[in-house]
């Protein structure tokens, strides 16, 4: 499985790479890999301000659907267009073109709660 060490990491499989205010957040290699092959995103919180662990939307593969959790509290200010025509990015390329949303973070201390690399390799074993 493919882990990148610039990024953090949930434990319901989800990414983050923040940059400023703004964190983009999308679901691991492993998250993909266990779901096959995605069909349809759904996220319906655009515009809203969640807070951290409340679901943002939904991803839907084959034989699943699995609910994906905010990892900081933050404004969900983009969705990525992309997914809507072409879901399977995910599977392809799930930390460049299959980034699911951007969010303006309100809370920047909550990503030293979220795992690094090396914690979430030890995760997903």
């Amino acid at each position: 499985m493919d882990v990148k060490e610039n990024l953090k990491y949930t434990k319901d499989h989800e990414w983050v790479s923040v940059e400023g205010n703004i964190a983009t957040v999308g679901i691991t290699d492993f998250a993909q890999s266990e779901l096959g092959d995605i069909v349809y995103v759904e996220v319906d919180t655009l515009d809203e301000t969640l807070n951290k662990d409340e679901v943002f939307g939904t991803v839907e593969a084959v034989k699943t659907v699995s609910d994906l959790f905010l990892p900081m509290s933050g404004k969900i200010v983009e969705f990525n267009q992309s997914l809507s025509d072409a879901p399977e990015s995910i599977n392809e390329s799930p930390y460049e073109q299959g980034w699911i949303i951007k969010v303006e973070v309100s809370n920047p201390d909550q990503i030293n709660e979220l795992l690094n690399s090396d914690d979430y390799s030890a995760l997903i074993g």
